[in-house]
């Protein structure tokens, strides 16, 4: 056996010899030592990049190497170079923020839920806008400022994975909304030094620790939003100064003049019928379900899947009275909103109620025929809180320690906030500008024939459908665009 194992071996001996002798281009590595190795590096390093390798397959072009990421300097130094919503701030100054010291400690981050509350006044809306002023922008500087969110991921809030339950638009209020993100909250006072750094109009009313993958946007099932709505908007059209009809006969807007102080005085001290409060009820009432609504916001088609929206009530309060002027409280809980939809909703109740326009008109506006609806003014609107009751059952049933993302906790804190930062500033903007006047007097001053659909059948006619291709009046910030090409020529 001995004799045999020997045998083999001396086998393989012969074979390996005879493999060298003709493989003389096969040569093992020569072992280098780590300093020539440092020397070589250097080298490469001081030589021209932009020069193609021949053993590279994909550096076809002299800028191939050259635009490669070969280092952790070079993948920082192109990701600055991406317009982040703070990348341009650095580009217009020069240089980007530099810290000074050494870096400090890396804190645990925790994915929360931060309720918020925020009167939109002065606000270009809720989302981050690097060109514009927003609540998001407030609360992310705020949330930098005290170390809940580290100077490393101060440039981005998508970094920390920042979301919110829902965007409102310009100047739109909210008693609560949802931000999620990953903060810091070490700080047992992370809350009230986040508010000191925040305008008294924009308060955090807590935060919630959720599950990692928590988003506040998908994890949202629904939102309640309010619209304060002064009565005075239900009177009835009055007719327009035929003087007026005649000198703007080839204007398509006629520029009715402002109210008298007896008409205002004559608006305040209105009140509405039961009639026309049963009729208010009976057309919120129509909206509600899951329905087509394409007419009620811009750039969607009949046939978009995304116009379909569900809405799970639509209510009026008993009116409430401010300085002796009379308000209405509407109500409407759905699952999600597109741009514009619920001023759209606000607009065509006040014209169907002064028009004497019937409740089942609001059916008709959910088929294919495209209508120009105008939307109420922003002032009234505000969005009353954000629903998680998916998110919320889940976590009960899988983790009975984790807190739920509501609101009831701060219901006082919320209430008071509502009627010193987002009622009295509606109340007070509606008596100083008189902002529903004026809306309706673009509406009433308009001489297209869009409005048809405003009649006592609650029929369609075929001259206020918008065909394909044609050119309409689709809200009033149009009209006001309209109104200024006629005074300019």
């Amino acid at each position: 056996m001995l004799a045999r194992i020997t045998s083999l071996l001396g086998r393989s001996r012969t074979s390996f010899r005879a493999m060298s002798s003709t493989s003389q281009s096969v040569q093992l590595p020569e072992k280098r030592s780590t300093e020539e190795m440092k020397k070589e590096e250097q080298k490469s390093d001081s030589a021209p990049q932009d020069r193609p390798s021949a053993e590279s397959s994909d550096a076809t072009t002299p800028s191939a190497a050259a635009k490669r990421i070969k280092t952790a300097k070079d993948r920082k130094d192109h990701f600055d170079k991406k317009q982040s919503w703070k990348a341009k701030d650095w580009a217009t100054s020069g240089k980007k923020p530099v810290r000074d010291g050494p870096a400090p400690e890396r804190k645990p981050k925790k994915k929360v839920a931060v309720l918020v509350g925020f009167c939109g006044t002065g606000y270009q809306g809720m989302q981050i806008n690097p060109t514009a002023k927003s609540i998001e922008g407030e609360l992310f500087n705020a949330f930098c400022k005290t170390g809940a969110v580290s100077e490393d991921n101060s440039d981005d809030p998508k970094k920390v994975s920042f979301t919110r339950a829902a965007r409102t638009d310009k100047g739109v209020h909210a008693a609560g909304n949802v931000v999620s993100l990953k903060l810091i909250v070490e700080d047992k006072d992370i809350v009230s030094k986040i508010n000191s750094y925040l305008p008294d109009q924009i308060r955090v009313w807590g935060y919630v620790q959720t599950m990692r993958n928590f988003n506040a946007k998908t994890g949202c099932d629904s939102r309640v939003y309010e619209y304060l709505l002064p009565t005075y908007t239900l009177m009835a059209k009055k007719p327009i100064d035929p003087v007026l009809l005649e000198n703007a006969a080839d204007q398509k807007l006629i520029e009715l003049p402002p109210p008298t102080a007896e008409e205002l005085a004559e608006k305040r001290a209105y009140r509405a019928s039961e009639e026309q409060l049963k009729e208010v009820a009976n057309i919120l009432s129509a909206f509600e379900g899951t329905n087509n609504f394409h007419n009620y916001t811009i750039g969607r088609h009949y046939k978009d899947r995304a116009s379909s929206r569900y809405i799970m009530s639509f209510k009026v309060d008993k009116p409430q009275y401010v300085d002796n002027m009379e308000w209405l409280s509407l109500k409407i809980h759905g699952q999600s909103f597109m741009l514009h939809q619920i001023r759209k909703m606000v607009g065509i109740l006040i014209l169907a109620i002064r028009s004497g326009t019937p409740a089942a008109l609001i059916s008709k506006t959910f088929g294919p025929e495209k209508l120009n609806i105008p939307k109420a003014p922003a002032l009234g609107l505000l969005l009353e809180r954000p629903i998680f009751e998916t998110y919320n059952k889940r976590i009960s049933t899988i983790d009975e320690g984790r807190e739920p993302v509501k609101f009831d906790d701060y219901e006082e804190e919320i209430n008071a906030f509502k009627s010193k930062y987002i009622y009295s500033k509606i109340y007070e903007e509606e008596v100083r500008e008189n902002v529903f006047d004026g809306w309706l007097r673009l509406i009433d001053g308009y001489r297209g024939v869009d409005y048809g659909y405003l009649n006592p059948e609650g029929v369609i006619p075929e001259t206020s459908v918008i065909g394909k291709g044609q050119e309409r009046m689709m809200d009033t910030e149009d009209i006001e665009d309209a109104q200024a090409d006629d005074r300019e020529g």
